[in-house]
């Protein structure tokens, strides 16, 4: 029984220096001597527990989404209300990971091993929650429900993800709480008139 626990905890040391690693430098930047280093392993014991870096980075970001409050993932009814609220996940929870995605726009990357199933999961259900939304009146048919969902994700991330342009044009970032309370406020007042239906 002490093996097993051992063998769990030597596990989870792994995938921590790895989420680590591949957080802060990328796919392409990661390497696995660095992911032994930070985790006080062999290099070796790496393989024993993981198939290499693909491996390895599909199950971080697969523990990393289940690791989320499912309450973090179901949207609010009120579509009006979606965009702050995805804001605030993006900021108490996702921030780090959300970093690492940058990554992608610069590197060249290896087919299916971002845990691109796990994370397609989770942004068509979103598209199917508008689609809900359309079927019962709170988002107007003409909108494009995967075109909102990339709508919200930009608008979501790239305060966060671009610190010093959010802060050349308006002068702060979304470090400051006020700046966090402003963001979230214009993110409503914009929903609020794209999804007001016409009487």
């Amino acid at each position: 029984m002490g093996e097993i626990r051992n063998a769990e905890r030597t596990r989870k040391k792994i995938l921590e220096a790895a989420k680590e690693e591949f957080f802060e430098k990328g796919y392409n930047g990661a390497r696995i001597e660095s992911i032994a280093k930070r985790a006080g392993v062999k290099k070796q014991l790496i393989y024993h527990y993981f198939n290499g870096k693909d491996d390895l980075i599909n199950q971080i970001i697969d523990h990393f989404v289940s690791a989320v409050p499912t309450g973090n993932l179901t949207l609010p009814t009120k579509p009006e209300d979606i965009a702050a609220f995805r804001l605030k996940v993006n900021i108490d929870h996702l921030k780090d990971f959300l970093k690492y995605t940058a990554w992608e726009a610069v590197e060249k990357m290896p087919k299916d091993s971002n845990g691109d199933e796990t994370r397609k999961k989770v942004l068509h259900s979103y598209n199917t929650d508008m689609v809900k939304k359309q079927e019962e009146g709170l988002v107007p048919k003409e909108l494009d429900p995967a075109l909102i969902t990339l709508m919200m994700s930009s608008l979501t991330v790239y305060p966060l993800l671009y610190d010093n342009v959010t802060q050349m044009i308006t002068g702060h970032t979304l470090e400051e709480p006020e700046f966090q309370e402003k963001w979230a406020k214009f993110l409503q007042e914009i929903s609020e008139r794209i999804f007001r239906q016409e009487e």
